[in-house]
């Protein structure tokens, strides 16, 4: 992890903050939110650190972008947590939100599997891994299989993932400030 300045910290925690409320309540992540997080980044990172900060920021974009625009074309993912993930990395840079990602993930899959085993489905979910893994080696997208496995089916149990995304980055600033003690 890369340490990053007090002001890109800020702009983090407010647009994850309010990225999670509004997802929690409506299931959608606003695009004039993301798109205001994405700004301020791309802005903070040129104040910050000149076309070096640009370069950062764009590399961020890019690669949180892209990454989760895999898992919405496979329907894991809705298009809001995807532009969430892309002004993140605008504002943290690559090798930061990829710390993210990783922290977001294993938060996103203890979730998984607590909401799983409060609502009863831990066999659906196996089940489901299986299906999962099996049409992935075969080159296809799950949810031909199961249309349950589409996040946009009403069959398909779903955790609006802004609160996991809130949380990773929750982690990994805590995680920043810890490291920056020593």
């Amino acid at each position: 992890m890369k340490p990053i300045d007090a002001p890109l910290q800020a702009l983090l925690l407010v647009l994850i903050l309010i990225a999670a409320v509004f997802d929690f309540r409506f299931r959608k992540i606003p695009n004039w939110l993301v798109a205001a997080g994405l700004a301020g980044g791309v802005a903070l990172r040129i104040g910050l650190g000149g076309w070096q900060g640009f370069l950062e920021s764009a590399g961020g974009f890019a690669f949180g972008f892209v990454v989760y625009l895999i898992f919405y074309a496979l329907r894991a993912m809705g298009a809001g947590d995807v532009k969430l993930m892309g002004a993140i990395g605008a504002i943290v840079g690559p090798i930061n939100w990829f710390s993210i990602f990783i922290l977001t993930s294993i938060i996103g899959g203890v979730l998984a599997v607590f909401l799983l085993l409060f609502r009863g489905g831990l066999k659906r979910a196996l089940v489901n891994v299986y299906v999962i893994m099996t049409e992935l080696a075969q080159g296809r997208a799950p949810h031909g299989a199961d249309p349950s496995l589409d996040v946009r089916s009403q069959s398909a149990v779903t955790l609006p993932h802004g609160i996991t995304i809130a949380l990773g980055t929750c982690l990994f600033l805590s995680l920043l400030y810890l490291q920056r003690g020593k």
